[in-house]
């Protein structure tokens, strides 16, 4: 005789909570429009808890005609505090809906997006840079949802996305432009950053613009003190001295923050220094460093929102999304 199958079934939480199998359908599954007391509801679901009873994902894949996977599709984008975070919040977003979010990151020599998404049968691709023509149609004739997320002027949330780093570069200039008259920018030397960096430096240029400051010294500030210094002693060189710079990043801005001790300069008596992230690192540098902070929460619930709203077939606008940030105040600026 072949050993019993040691998986718990619906049919063994139905009999240790004393209800139909139909019943712990409704409750596990939570069928709208049933009469099912609270107290039959309790026991079923510490029934399944005592026995560890998980749903089939082949049952699940054929009662809804699609796994609960979302598959997100990273750029090569450096794995860093904030993308990671955005990589949380994501996770928690799509947890909330029941679906069960998976990151692949587009980095060289990774397996092919076909290999990927035949392999997991993703219910939604979600992805944050643009694929071919034909990996979009071969996924949806396929059943696959594909959103696209992009942070530039196109996309899911683009609006929302640009928006908000125009806003980030907004508040770092404002901030500064208080006590500063010429402002800086300290741009990354990572292109594949490039997408945040431009919007962020729009932000700033239309403060500028708009409060008569002169258009902020852009100057690529590699991770590197030396070349921070070097651009700093360019910035204090200039006719009108810069005295304010907004940073791309918390990395960034510690980089300048670096550069001005290589040169016995201090922020912010010599230079005021604004990074963005708030990175845990960015409170203890020296001096603790001020920074701009998004809210990631909110991009993520757009992104979740918008793809349970492809999969129930249904319309969602990203109108009503505001972006949301905030500046934590420290030393340096």
């Amino acid at each position: 005789m072949a050993p019993r199958s040691s998986r718990v079934t619906s049919a063994d939480v139905a009999r240790e909570a004393g209800v139909s199998r139909a019943t712990v359908s409704f409750v596990l599954n939570n069928t709208q429009h049933q009469k099912i007391t609270d107290a039959t509801r309790q026991r079923v679901l510490a029934a399944a808890s005592k026995l560890g009873y998980a749903p089939s994902p082949a049952a699940r894949t054929l009662r809804y005609g699609r796994t609960d996977v979302v598959l997100g599709l990273l750029p090569d984008w450096p794995l860093g505090h904030a993308v990671g975070n955005l990589i949380q919040e994501l996770t928690l977003a799509f947890a909330k809906r029941n679906l069960t979010f998976v990151v692949h990151s587009s980095i060289r020599g990774a397996r092919s997006l076909s290999e990927i998404w035949k392999a997991l049968t993703p219910a939604a691709v979600l992805t944050f840079e643009p694929f071919s023509d034909s990996d979009a149609a071969a996924m949806r004739s396929a059943g696959i949802e594909v959103i696209v997320a992009l942070y530039d002027s196109s996309g899911l949330g683009a609006e929302a996305s640009v928006t908000s780093a125009n806003m980030i570069g907004a508040v770092q200039a404002r901030h500064l432009a208080a006590s500063h008259r010429h402002l800086g920018y300290a741009y990354p030397d990572d292109e594949r950053v490039a997408v945040f960096a431009r919007p962020r430096l729009d932000g700033v240029r239309a403060v500028c613009a708009e409060l008569g400051l002169p258009d902020p010294d852009v100057r690529t500030v590699p991770l590197s003190p030396g070349a921070a210094a070097a651009a700093i002693e360019a910035w204090l060189a200039a006719d009108s001295p810069v005295t304010g710079i907004c940073a791309f990043n918390d990395e960034v801005a510690m980089t300048v923050l670096a550069g001005l001790r290589q040169l016995g300069l201090e922020a912010p008596r010599d230079m005021a220094v604004i990074g963005v992230d708030d990175s845990p690192a960015a409170a203890l540098a020296c001096p603790p460093l001020t920074t701009v902070v998004e809210d990631l929460p909110a991009v993520a619930e757009l992104y979740a929102d918008t793809v349970m709203a492809a999969l129930d077939e249904t319309q969602v606008s990203g109108s009503s999304y505001k972006p949301q940030v905030r500046l934590e105040v420290r030393e340096s600026a």
